[in-house]
């Protein structure tokens, strides 16, 4: 269902081209499924038995990618780690890529994105088979003090990370992401330029479409106010570049009244309530896009754009306004946009 605008014309994104594309020939072909919960799909300039030849590749691409890093897979690598005693663990190849890129972003955001805080994710009901209510302040303390990623000894050059006692890991926030850029690897490994792929609400596009018209996608308000949402609906041409959403609409419950969100703050252990809807954001590397996405939600509207402004980091937030969501582009987007 289309979200509601008050002006329903269109804002065209066009990032720069990384490289000059080609106008392929062939039919597009589609392939879906489901992972981590939520559901995968690709579009390819290809045969479809070509395209359909890769379904077993991608099902073990994911299938290790949730042995790894699922939290909700007891037996996963990161479970094991999340129960283990004091001590250091190596890690999977992809597992400490995964980390590297959470505890950089960490660190640029002085916590407001926290790989740390699966005790907070479990205490507010989000975690397999939580108990959703909203738990008291010396829960929330207690929780907080198994919390901190600057608690974490990591040696990305040797696939190392050690566990202090108590501390687990929590990579929802950028997984997918990362499961997009893979898939991307996967299809460009296979001979393959022109391509859109999406998990979950992630996406990267590479290429251009037979008709040579780029892949676009729309971004549109996930939770749109009892006003609707003032200005243009915001479309994005993907070349060579990922995009990634971060939104209180994805998981979230009611309880006494309040609408308790997913998206946990670290900095105070409380669900986020800052009046951000979601935010979007641009980046070559969809993983480290879903990860700002989800550091510019907890910052906010001010601290968040002059966060991403400062870093030329294209994004986009929209911002409830007393039932009417109104649109923030940085400059790096706006410079974009046509």
């Amino acid at each position: 269902m289309t979200t509601p605008h008050v002006n329903s014309s269109r804002r065209v994104v066009v990032p720069p081209m990384l490289k000059p594309a080609l106008v392929p020939s062939g039919p597009v072909s589609r392939l879906t499924g489901e992972t981590m919960g939520t559901t995968w799909a690709v579009k390819a300039v290809a045969d479809e038995e070509v395209l359909a030849e890769l379904r077993a590749e991608i099902d073990v691409l994911f299938a290790s990618i949730v042995g790894e890093m699922s939290a909700w897979e007891p037996h996963s690598e990161l479970s094991r780690f999340n129960r283990a005693e004091e001590g250091w663990h190596r890690l999977s190849h992809k597992f400490n890529t995964v980390l590297g890129c959470a505890l950089a972003v960490a660190r640029e955001t002085d916590g407001a994105y926290d790989p740390t805080i699966w005790p907070l994710t479990e205490l507010w009901g989000f975690g397999p088979g939580g108990a959703r209510s909203i738990p008291d302040d010396a829960a929330v303390a207690r929780a907080r003090e198994r919390c901190g990623w600057e608690r974490l000894d990591f040696l990305r050059d040797e696939h190392h990370v050690r566990q202090p006692g108590g501390m687990a890991i929590d990579v929802c926030g950028i997984g997918k992401g990362h499961a997009v850029d893979c898939l991307a690897n996967l299809l460009r490994k296979r001979g393959m330029g022109n391509f859109l792929v999406e998990i979950g609400g992630e996406l990267r596009g590479e290429g251009m479409r037979p008709d040579g018209n780029p892949w676009w996608v729309a971004v549109e308000a996930p939770r749109a106010g009892a006003q609707g949402v003032r200005g243009d609906e915001t479309v994005i041409a993907l070349h060579g570049l990922s995009v990634a959403s971060s939104g209180d609409y994805r998981r979230h419950y009611s309880q006494g009244g309040k609408r308790i969100a997913h998206i946990i703050d670290p900095r105070t252990g409380h669900p986020v309530a800052n009046g951000i809807v979601s935010v979007t954001v641009l980046h070559q590397h969809c993983m480290r896009a879903d990860a700002l996405a989800t550091a510019l939600f907890v910052l906010g509207e001010e601290d968040g754009v002059a966060f991403a402004s400062a870093r030329s980091i294209p994004a986009l937030f929209m911002v409830d306004r007393d039932g009417l969501i109104e649109q923030r582009m940085t400059p790096a987007l706006r410079d974009m946009a046509a």
